[in-house]
């Protein structure tokens, strides 16, 4: 008889980050009948990305109709893609629709997880707070949640005010100052269209041109969003179009580029759209990307590009040497004198501290940041990771095909919530992915590369945050419909439900 004392954890669940992955959880477990559940956010607020970035310009880069759940579908977006604050707003309606914000815990940042192998619990630490013990833990801290500042010599040496895009200063006054964005990426995109017409002078300093296309924007009438509100089926139309044309640009193009040429075709578009919004040749060629589309997050805007037309606004691509206590000194000798430093460098991704944001201590003294370097990134179906039971991801490597979020979040859910009702209809307190389950389902992901436009030798000039530290691009080649399919039908018994301390026996035979 064992003498193992019982422990008994504070919650059943404890989901990790409150941005539209936590909110989507809880409510996901709250439709289970999964109610001992508690969300704990770094932040004082929810909407995760859209709750920090608040630069201006901000918007969703997918059409809104596809950038929501399935379930609360939302008639009154007033654009295509909607800026940053509607998505904030659609993120406080679902929490206060679906009754979870008392379950919600802000300013609440998570430094680290154990595993309590003789109690099957792990322990949450926090940031100046007491530890809580939970049965299971569901990552959902997403990706873009950490601003990626560069190593620039002198960086903190600047005088002026200089901020990240994802902690923007609205107290800074931008007009009539001589303005520094640093970085090309999805953000720059957005902001610097947004500044240029207030700004004296704006410098752009770019590293990687990035692609970027037309955006089929447009503002949705009073008479559109009724129609959505009123006409049976109206939102499902649109959501059907909006996920279409979602899929055939990311899932698509990007898995299955050496049998359907979505990337090439949207190269002989990008190029065209370049040639017709930019004047000055030699500022062109600065803007046209040497590699692959898709190899780098593409972007979608109107007035990107057209904005190098003007007279206030400069493209440096010269080296940046070092950051002085007024500007910027180029490799080349320039120093250009700035006001106010901007940096649009984007976030850690696949980088040491950020896949989870906190350390993470598995079964016998596992840490998972150790394990993912030792053996390269990889999870079952992007959720789970042997040695590391009761431990669930909503963006774990191989489990985003690049589709909406949403729907990440709606299928990780589906596979997630399966692995817990089996578990409790076991009497299981240990729920772990079996080591051979786990390798088949890297070995296909693997298999599978071949046909990504990653793999197809054209991206090596692109400085794609997709690429890890092993070369890999940990995203899941399938259809969003795979997806969805492969969460509710995996087979449970890929899982070992086990009860109590000790020998570890099966709790009983999953269906």
């Amino acid at each position: 008889m064992s003498t193992t004392e019982v422990r008994t954890p504070d919650h059943e669940v404890v989901v990790i980050g409150g941005g539209f992955s936590g909110i989507g959880a809880a409510i996901a477990l709250q439709d289970a009948g999964i109610d001992d559940v508690l969300v704990l956010e770094a932040g004082d607020g929810v909407g995760g990305a859209w709750h920090w970035n608040t630069y201006p310009g901000v918007a969703v880069d997918i059409p809104s109709f596809s950038y929501q759940f399935s379930y609360r579908q939302r008639a009154g977006w007033s654009r295509v893609y909607a800026p940053g604050r509607e998505l904030k707003d659609y993120a406080e309606d679902c929490v206060d629709r679906y009754g979870v914000r008392d379950r919600i815990r802000l300013n609440a940042r998570v430094t680290g997880t154990v595993f309590d192998e003789e109690h099957d619990l792990w322990r949450v630490d926090l940031e100046d707070a007491d530890p809580i013990l939970a049965r299971h833990v569901i990552g959902a801290t997403g990706i873009f949640n950490q601003p990626q500042i560069p190593a620039i010599a002198g960086l903190d040496t600047f005088e002026g005010p200089s901020m990240h895009t994802a902690r923007w200063d609205h107290d800074v006054e931008l007009r009539g100052k001589r303005v520094a964005v640093i970085g090309t990426g999805a953000s720059a995109v957005q902001v610097i269209p947004s500044i240029a017409p207030e700004v004296a002078r704006l410098t752009v300093f770019q590293r990687t041109p990035i692609w970027c296309m037309p955006k089929p924007d447009a503002r949705i009438s009073r008479v559109a969003r009724t129609v959505l509100q009123r006409v049976p089926g109206a939102r499902g139309l649109a959501r059907l179009a909006s996920n279409a044309y979602v899929e055939v640009t990311f899932p698509i193009a990007a898995a299955y580029a050496t049998t359907v040429p979505v990337a090439a075709v949207g190269e002989r578009l990008a190029r065209r759209f370049l040639r017709k919004q930019v004047q000055d040749p030699a500022t062109r060629a600065k803007l046209t990307p040497t590699y692959t589309m898709g190899c780098k997050r593409p972007s979608f805007h109107n007035d990107y590009l057209a904005t190098f037309n003007r007279e206030n606004v400069d493209l440096e691509t010269t080296g940046i040497q070092e950051v002085t206590p007024t500007g910027i000194r180029t490799a080349d000798g320039t120093h250009h004198e700035i006001d106010v430093l901007i940096l649009a460098t984007g976030f850690k991704a696949f980088e040491a501290g950020n896949m989870p944001p906190y350390a993470v201590t598995g079964r016998d003294g596992l840490d998972l940041e150790a394990f993912w370097t030792e053996n390269r990134f990889q999870a079952y179906q992007g959720v789970t990771v042997p040695a590391f039971p009761n431990m669930f991801a909503i963006l774990g490597p191989y489990g985003y095909n690049g589709s909406s979020y949403f729907a990440l979040i709606e299928n990780q859910m589906r596979h997630i919530v399966r692995c817990l009702k089996e578990a409790r209809a076991q009497g299981a307190t240990r729920v772990e992915v079996s080591e051979e389950a786990n390798a088949k389902y890297f070995r296909e992901v693997l298999d599978r590369r071949g046909g990504q436009v990653f793999y197809q030798g054209g991206c090596g000039t692109s400085n794609s945050y997709y690429f890890d530290v092993h070369g890999d691009v940990p995203f899941r080649a399938a259809t969003t419909i795979e997806s969805a399919w492969r969460a509710g039908h995996f087979a449970l018994t890929d899982y070992r439900f086990t009860v109590g301390a000790g020998d570890r026996e099966p709790a009983g035979t999953a269906a």
